[in-house]
C-alpha cells in the first residue's frame, strides 16, 4: 500500500529541523530516514518514535494512498 510522508517534511519544515536533527532526537536509524525519504514502508515503531518526539499522531505525518 503506497505511503507518502510529506506531512513530515513540512513539519520538520515549520519547526526548523533537518533530518538529521530528527534522527538523533527521535533514536531512529538513517536507513529508516532514507526509506522514509522514498515514501518506503517502515517499522510502525519508527513512526511511533517520530510521533512521539514531534509531538503528533499518525496521521499528521503520513498519508496512505
Amino acid at each position: 500500500m503506497p505511503v507518502s510522508y510529506n506531512k513530515l517534511w513540512k513539519i520538520l519544515e515549520e519547526r526548523k529541523m533537518l533530518k538529521t536533527d530528527l534522527i538523533k532526537a527521535a533514536g531512529i536509524s538513517t536507513n529508516a530516514m532514507a526509506k522514509l525519504g522514498k515514501d518506503e514502508d517502515v517499522r510502525v515503531g519508527v513512526l511511533i518514535k517520530i510521533c512521539k518526539t514531534l509531538d503528533c499522531k499518525l496521521d499528521d505525518i503520513m498519508d496512505i494512498i
